[in-house]
């Protein structure tokens, strides 16, 4: 396999962009180089797709989003050596920024779960460390003897539920960044739900507040997404509005303390409730589906995770996976869906591998198949499903039929991880015992098995239609 020189990569990224100069703010995530343009327009859209490193080109309100693979941050690393492009910073350019948080045309829905995804991707490497934390505490206890008193346990114990305790605080300061707001003070509203939570409504016996003679609901803030979502959205415009109106020499001081005055008692009041009603909504419909036809429901998961991926919209399942956690202590359906599913890519980019006859091609799928087991599939999905269409049809059969085998046996994901093999821990259950983690296993290798197959199968019949 050919090193890939990340340098001309990020030049050519840069160029097709417009250059430098109109490129406002680079960030990355685990596969993706985000890049926020002045002037969109300026993008070469076509040229973009054919940069060699780059799998495809994904635009979702206001934001470019090139797709390269595990590597990206060798990517983003040549990016930020490029005079006047600014790393991970805000956008200062005001007609910029304005453009940035407008939705592009497209349905209001789609905006929403963008908004979503974008909120949540950043959190992903804490969710996993500490979501892979609780299974790393079942290991140390079942096998190894460990007792939960001892240090050891007492300080994974701590690491993984700080995780999910202080969840509101990670998602308000992503939400707030997300919304080009002050990333902390969305924390500092996440903050303040918990402290809330934690003398008020989490105590032994909940105390009853009034504000203004107006009674503030019992709510228990920590581990829920929906109420801080909430809250950060109607802070951010306060926060907005109030630096577009208050005088520069005021803004240090009264914008931050007159968007919390404003907001906080909205957000305890109003806007907390609501979400903690629309969260619990959420989870008892999901499950109700679930219990009325649990093999179809998975299997629906398992067969469509390579088409959410492909429009950005895997990450904004995770508002129902925390409900789901929260609701019946692990997560039977989205994350148990996504593992065939993601494997299933795996099986079908090695598939599609052994019948390709460009070297690079070839390459290509084999790299993007190994990451898919692991539970990474964006250079997979837009590296070869969606280019050969084949391996996609034969990937949806392998996550769709292993999808069916964990509903049918109630198979489940009890921590939070990213589903594919490297997180098998994430499948034992907390008593101990090992039949989900075995049983899934076992639904994993199928579904890779199946996809492989029914990928050779068809890209065999492809090529023969071809006269190759």
């Amino acid at each position: 396999m050919a090193k890939k020189d990340y340098a001309a990569i990020a030049s050519d990224i840069v160029k097709v962009s417009g250059g430098a100069e109109n490129i406002a703010n680079a960030t990355h995530c685990m596969t993706r180089l985000r890049l926020q343009l002045k002037d969109g327009s300026k993008l070469n859209k076509d040229e973009a797709k054919k940069i060699p490193g780059v799998l495809n080109l994904v635009i979702q309100n206001g934001e470019y989003q090139f797709v390269i693979g595990q590597d990206v941050p060798s990517v983003y690393e040549e990016i930020t050596k490029i005079d006047g492009i600014k790393a991970g910073g805000s956008v200062e350019d005001a007609e910029a920024a304005k453009q940035d948080t407008q939705p592009q045309k497209g349905s209001k829905m789609e905006a929403v779960m963008s908004f979503i995804g974008g909120t949540f991707s950043p959190v992903i490497p804490v969710l996993v460390a500490g979501g892979l934390t609780g299974a790393v505490l079942t290991v140390l206890t079942a096998f190894f003897g460990v007792s939960s008193s001892d240090g050891v346990y007492q300080v994974f114990y701590c690491l993984n539920q700080a995780t999910f305790w202080f969840l509101p605080i990670f998602i308000g300061f992503s939400a707030a960044n997300r919304l080009k707001s002050n990333g902390y003070l969305g924390a500092f509203l996440g903050a303040v739900l918990l402290f809330y939570t934690m003398n008020f409504s989490g105590a032994a016996e909940p105390v009853s507040l009034t504000f203004i003679g107006i009674p503030v609901a019992s709510v228990t803030y920590n581990s829920t997404v929906f109420p801080i979502i909430l809250g950060v959205l109607f802070m951010s415009l306060i926060y907005r509005w109030l630096q577009k109106v208050m005088p520069v020499y005021l803004r240090t001081i009264f914008v931050p303390l007159i968007t919390m005055l404003i907001t906080v008692p909205v957000t305890l009041i109003v806007l907390g409730p609501i979400g903690n009603t629309v969260g619990t909504w959420l989870a008892n419909g999901v499950l109700a589906i679930y219990r009325a036809v649990p093999a179809l429901a998975v299997a629906i998961i398992g067969a469509f995770t390579p088409w959410l991926v492909f429009f950005g919209m895997n990450n904004a399942t995770y508002p129902i996976v925390f409900e789901l956690l929260a609701e019946v202590n692990s997560d039977p359906l989205i994350c148990t869906g996504m593992a065939p599913a993601n494997v299933a890519v795996g099986g079908a980019c090695l598939a599609a591998a052994l019948i390709e006859k460009k070297a690079e091609d070839e390459s290509v799928a084999i790299g993007a198949g190994i990451t898919a087991l692991c539970g990474i599939t964006e250079p997979g999905v837009y590296g070869v499903l969606f280019t050969k269409k084949f391996p996609l049809v034969g990937a949806m059969i392998g996550g769709g039929i292993g999808g069916a085998i964990a509903g049918a046996f109630g198979f489940t994901q009890y921590v939070i991880s990213t589903p594919g093999f490297i997180s098998i821990p994430a499948y034992i259950n907390p008593d101990g015992t090992m039949t989900n983690m075995i049983g899934m296993i076992v639904v994993m290798v199928i579904a890779v098995v199946v996809a492989f197959a029914a990928t050779y199968l068809l890209g065999k019949r492809e090529l023969s239609k071809q006269g190759n």
